[in-house]
Protein backbone atom coordinates (compact mmCIF):
# COMPACT_ATOMS: atom_id res chain seq x y z
CA UNK A 1 0.00 0.00 0.00
CA UNK A 2 1.04 3.66 -0.55
CA UNK A 3 1.19 4.55 3.34
CA UNK A 4 3.40 1.57 3.72
CA UNK A 5 5.48 2.40 1.11
CA UNK A 6 5.80 5.99 2.31
CA UNK A 7 5.39 5.13 6.29
CA UNK A 8 9.50 6.38 6.88
CA UNK A 9 8.32 9.64 5.35
CA UNK A 10 5.78 10.53 7.70
CA UNK A 11 3.00 8.74 6.75
CA UNK A 12 -0.43 9.65 5.08
CA UNK A 13 0.50 13.33 5.79
CA UNK A 14 4.35 12.98 4.46
CA UNK A 15 3.18 10.89 1.26
CA UNK A 16 0.75 13.70 0.06
CA UNK A 17 2.88 16.75 0.83
CA UNK A 18 5.63 14.74 -1.01
CA UNK A 19 3.18 14.23 -4.20
CA UNK A 20 1.71 17.94 -4.21
CA UNK A 21 5.55 19.38 -4.14
CA UNK A 22 6.88 20.63 -7.03
CA UNK A 23 10.43 20.04 -8.21
CA UNK A 24 11.97 23.36 -7.52
CA UNK A 25 15.23 25.66 -8.20
CA UNK A 26 15.87 29.05 -7.22
CA UNK A 27 14.73 31.08 -4.35
CA UNK A 28 11.83 33.90 -3.50
CA UNK A 29 10.60 34.93 -6.68
CA UNK A 30 12.83 33.71 -8.78
CA UNK A 31 11.94 30.24 -7.91
CA UNK A 32 11.36 27.81 -10.71
CA UNK A 33 9.18 24.95 -10.84
CA UNK A 34 11.14 22.57 -13.06
CA UNK A 35 8.31 19.71 -13.93
CA UNK A 36 6.13 21.89 -14.55
CA UNK A 37 8.34 23.82 -17.06
CA UNK A 38 9.00 20.39 -17.86
CA UNK A 39 6.02 18.32 -18.50
CA UNK A 40 4.49 21.36 -20.36
CA UNK A 41 7.22 22.02 -22.77
CA UNK A 42 7.07 18.28 -23.45
CA UNK A 43 3.43 17.82 -23.87
CA UNK A 44 3.64 21.25 -25.82
CA UNK A 45 6.04 19.47 -28.27
CA UNK A 46 3.81 16.42 -28.62
CA UNK A 47 1.11 18.24 -29.68
CA UNK A 48 3.24 19.94 -32.41
CA UNK A 49 4.69 16.85 -33.58
CA UNK A 50 1.57 14.68 -33.69
CA UNK A 51 -0.60 17.97 -35.58
CA UNK A 52 2.50 18.31 -38.11
CA UNK A 53 2.78 14.74 -38.89
CA UNK A 54 -0.95 14.57 -39.43
CA UNK A 55 -0.43 17.72 -42.07
CA UNK A 56 2.70 16.08 -43.60
CA UNK A 57 0.08 12.77 -44.54
CA UNK A 58 -2.68 14.43 -44.75
CA UNK A 59 -4.33 13.21 -48.25
CA UNK A 60 -7.37 14.22 -50.12
CA UNK A 61 -8.25 10.29 -50.95
CA UNK A 62 -9.47 7.98 -47.90
CA UNK A 63 -8.05 9.69 -44.68
CA UNK A 64 -6.40 7.78 -41.58
CA UNK A 65 -6.85 7.54 -38.71
CA UNK A 66 -4.31 10.21 -37.64
CA UNK A 67 -6.05 12.63 -40.00
CA UNK A 68 -9.70 11.68 -39.12
CA UNK A 69 -8.55 12.68 -35.41
CA UNK A 70 -7.00 15.48 -36.50
CA UNK A 71 -9.59 17.02 -38.59
CA UNK A 72 -12.07 16.33 -36.11
CA UNK A 73 -10.63 18.46 -33.65
CA UNK A 74 -9.58 20.94 -35.61
CA UNK A 75 -13.31 21.19 -37.14
CA UNK A 76 -14.56 21.45 -33.39
CA UNK A 77 -12.68 24.32 -32.46
CA UNK A 78 -13.30 26.04 -35.87
CA UNK A 79 -16.86 25.77 -34.85
CA UNK A 80 -16.16 27.47 -31.24
CA UNK A 81 -14.52 30.40 -32.87
CA UNK A 82 -16.76 31.09 -35.23
CA UNK A 83 -19.76 30.78 -32.78
CA UNK A 84 -17.83 33.10 -30.26
CA UNK A 85 -15.74 35.24 -32.27
CA UNK A 86 -17.20 38.11 -33.78
CA UNK A 87 -13.91 40.04 -35.27
CA UNK A 88 -11.56 39.04 -37.63
CA UNK A 89 -7.94 37.89 -36.75
CA UNK A 90 -5.91 34.31 -38.15
CA UNK A 91 -4.56 34.33 -34.90
CA UNK A 92 -7.64 33.27 -32.91
CA UNK A 93 -8.78 30.08 -34.60
CA UNK A 94 -4.68 28.51 -34.10
CA UNK A 95 -4.26 30.11 -30.74
CA UNK A 96 -7.70 27.97 -29.73
CA UNK A 97 -6.41 24.90 -31.17
CA UNK A 98 -3.18 25.01 -29.26
CA UNK A 99 -5.15 26.19 -26.05
CA UNK A 100 -7.64 23.12 -25.80
CA UNK A 101 -5.23 20.45 -27.14
CA UNK A 102 -2.37 22.02 -24.52
CA UNK A 103 -4.58 22.02 -21.76
CA UNK A 104 -6.31 18.55 -22.50
CA UNK A 105 -2.72 16.69 -22.46
CA UNK A 106 -1.65 18.51 -19.38
CA UNK A 107 -4.75 17.14 -17.77
CA UNK A 108 -4.23 14.16 -19.17
CA UNK A 109 -1.11 13.21 -17.32
CA UNK A 110 -3.56 13.34 -14.41
CA UNK A 111 -4.87 9.76 -15.34
CA UNK A 112 -1.23 8.24 -15.16
CA UNK A 113 -1.10 6.41 -11.40
CA UNK A 114 0.27 8.61 -9.02
CA UNK A 115 3.34 7.03 -7.90
CA UNK A 116 4.25 5.72 -11.32
CA UNK A 117 6.46 8.66 -12.91
CA UNK A 118 7.60 10.28 -9.34
CA UNK A 119 8.99 6.87 -8.32
CA UNK A 120 10.93 7.23 -11.82
CA UNK A 121 12.21 10.14 -10.68
CA UNK A 122 12.90 9.13 -7.27
CA UNK A 123 15.04 6.08 -9.14
CA UNK A 124 17.01 8.67 -10.99
CA UNK A 125 17.83 10.99 -8.08
CA UNK A 126 14.86 13.56 -8.71
CA UNK A 127 13.25 13.81 -4.18
CA UNK A 128 10.32 15.62 -5.97
CA UNK A 129 8.42 15.53 -9.53
CA UNK A 130 4.74 16.84 -10.10
CA UNK A 131 3.77 15.35 -13.44
CA UNK A 132 0.30 17.37 -13.83
CA UNK A 133 1.41 20.84 -15.01
CA UNK A 134 -2.57 22.50 -14.49
CA UNK A 135 -2.38 21.32 -10.79
CA UNK A 136 0.30 23.88 -10.09
CA UNK A 137 -0.74 27.33 -9.70
CA UNK A 138 1.92 28.99 -11.69
CA UNK A 139 1.26 27.09 -14.84
CA UNK A 140 -2.72 27.83 -14.67
CA UNK A 141 -1.75 31.60 -13.94
CA UNK A 142 0.92 31.58 -16.65
CA UNK A 143 -1.01 30.74 -19.16
CA UNK A 144 -4.10 33.06 -18.00
CA UNK A 145 -1.95 36.10 -17.79
CA UNK A 146 -0.21 35.45 -21.58
CA UNK A 147 -4.49 35.18 -22.99
CA UNK A 148 -4.64 38.87 -20.31
CA UNK A 149 -1.52 40.42 -22.19
CA UNK A 150 -3.29 38.97 -25.37
CA UNK A 151 -6.66 40.92 -24.68
CA UNK A 152 -4.77 44.25 -24.06
CA UNK A 153 -2.76 43.96 -27.10
CA UNK A 154 -5.77 43.75 -29.16
CA UNK A 155 -8.50 46.12 -26.95
CA UNK A 156 -5.31 48.86 -28.00
CA UNK A 157 -4.27 47.73 -31.65
CA UNK A 158 -8.21 47.52 -32.87
CA UNK A 159 -9.53 50.18 -30.48
CA UNK A 160 -6.82 52.32 -30.20
CA UNK A 161 -5.31 53.82 -27.14
CA UNK A 162 -7.71 56.74 -27.18
CA UNK A 163 -10.74 55.07 -27.54
CA UNK A 164 -9.69 52.26 -25.60
CA UNK A 165 -8.79 54.86 -22.62
CA UNK A 166 -12.31 56.28 -23.12
CA UNK A 167 -14.21 53.06 -23.03
CA UNK A 168 -11.95 52.16 -19.46
CA UNK A 169 -12.76 55.63 -18.08
CA UNK A 170 -16.32 56.26 -19.11
CA UNK A 171 -18.09 52.75 -18.97
CA UNK A 172 -20.69 51.71 -17.98
CA UNK A 173 -21.46 55.41 -16.81
CA UNK A 174 -21.22 57.77 -19.21
CA UNK A 175 -20.15 60.65 -16.90
CA UNK A 176 -17.32 62.47 -15.83
CA UNK A 177 -17.90 62.62 -12.52
CA UNK A 178 -18.38 58.72 -12.17
CA UNK A 179 -15.01 58.19 -13.88
CA UNK A 180 -13.53 56.89 -10.53
CA UNK A 181 -16.14 54.22 -10.59
CA UNK A 182 -15.67 53.10 -13.98
CA UNK A 183 -11.95 53.31 -13.37
CA UNK A 184 -13.06 50.44 -10.68
CA UNK A 185 -15.34 48.39 -11.86
CA UNK A 186 -13.31 48.03 -15.15
CA UNK A 187 -10.20 47.20 -13.18
CA UNK A 188 -11.82 45.01 -11.21
CA UNK A 189 -13.41 43.17 -14.44
CA UNK A 190 -9.95 43.18 -16.38
CA UNK A 191 -7.88 42.16 -13.34
CA UNK A 192 -11.03 39.06 -12.28
CA UNK A 193 -10.02 37.78 -16.28
CA UNK A 194 -6.97 36.04 -15.99
CA UNK A 195 -7.63 35.42 -12.08
CA UNK A 196 -10.68 33.03 -12.88
CA UNK A 197 -9.16 31.63 -16.06
CA UNK A 198 -5.98 30.56 -13.79
CA UNK A 199 -7.95 29.43 -10.72
CA UNK A 200 -11.10 27.88 -11.88
CA UNK A 201 -8.44 25.57 -14.20
CA UNK A 202 -5.94 24.93 -11.06
CA UNK A 203 -9.13 24.18 -8.37
CA UNK A 204 -10.42 21.45 -10.52
CA UNK A 205 -7.44 19.97 -11.35
CA UNK A 206 -6.18 20.58 -8.09
CA UNK A 207 -8.99 18.45 -6.38
CA UNK A 208 -8.83 15.70 -8.90
CA UNK A 209 -5.19 15.25 -8.11
CA UNK A 210 -6.07 14.63 -4.70
CA UNK A 211 -8.66 12.70 -4.54
CA UNK A 212 -6.42 9.99 -7.01
CA UNK A 213 -3.89 10.65 -4.12
CA UNK A 214 -5.97 9.74 -1.25
CA UNK A 215 -7.54 6.77 -3.30
CA UNK A 216 -3.44 5.67 -3.41
CA UNK A 217 -3.60 5.46 0.56
CA UNK A 218 -6.28 2.91 0.85
CA UNK A 219 -5.79 -0.63 0.77
CA UNK A 220 -4.63 -2.17 -2.41
CA UNK A 221 -8.08 -4.27 -2.57
CA UNK A 222 -10.02 -1.07 -2.53
CA UNK A 223 -8.17 1.09 -5.02
CA UNK A 224 -9.42 -0.33 -8.07
CA UNK A 225 -13.26 -0.34 -7.09
CA UNK A 226 -12.35 3.73 -6.41
CA UNK A 227 -9.67 4.44 -9.05
CA UNK A 228 -11.65 3.00 -12.32
CA UNK A 229 -14.50 5.06 -11.98
CA UNK A 230 -13.13 8.10 -10.44
CA UNK A 231 -10.89 8.27 -13.73
CA UNK A 232 -13.76 7.55 -15.80
CA UNK A 233 -15.39 10.82 -14.63
CA UNK A 234 -11.89 12.49 -14.43
CA UNK A 235 -12.02 12.05 -18.01
CA UNK A 236 -14.95 14.36 -18.41
CA UNK A 237 -13.40 17.20 -16.31
CA UNK A 238 -9.76 17.27 -17.64
CA UNK A 239 -11.82 17.77 -21.29
CA UNK A 240 -14.62 20.17 -20.01
CA UNK A 241 -12.09 22.10 -18.53
CA UNK A 242 -9.89 22.32 -21.24
CA UNK A 243 -12.92 23.56 -23.81
CA UNK A 244 -13.58 25.94 -20.66
CA UNK A 245 -10.58 27.44 -20.70
CA UNK A 246 -10.73 27.56 -25.09
CA UNK A 247 -14.44 28.89 -25.02
CA UNK A 248 -13.42 31.86 -22.00
CA UNK A 249 -10.20 33.02 -24.26
CA UNK A 250 -12.26 33.00 -27.43
CA UNK A 251 -14.81 35.31 -25.78
CA UNK A 252 -12.62 37.46 -24.12
CA UNK A 253 -10.44 38.35 -26.67
CA UNK A 254 -13.89 38.77 -28.85
CA UNK A 255 -14.74 41.52 -26.43
CA UNK A 256 -11.48 43.12 -26.84
CA UNK A 257 -12.30 43.23 -30.47
CA UNK A 258 -15.63 45.35 -30.03
CA UNK A 259 -16.41 48.97 -28.96
CA UNK A 260 -19.28 49.69 -26.52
Amino acid sequence: MATEAHGSEGGATGYIVHHLTTLSAGEGFWTFHLDTLFFSAFLGLTFILVFKTAAEKATSGVPGPLQNFAEMIVEFVDTQVKDSFHGKSPLIAPLALTIFCWVFLMNTMDLLPVDLLPDIGKAVGLDYLRVVPSTDLNGTFGMSISVFFLIIFYSLKVKGPVHFAMEFLFHPFNHWLLIPFNLLLNTVEYLAKPVSLGLRLFGNMYAGELIFILIALMPWYVQPLLSFPWAVFHILIITLQAFIFMVLTIVYLSLAHEDH
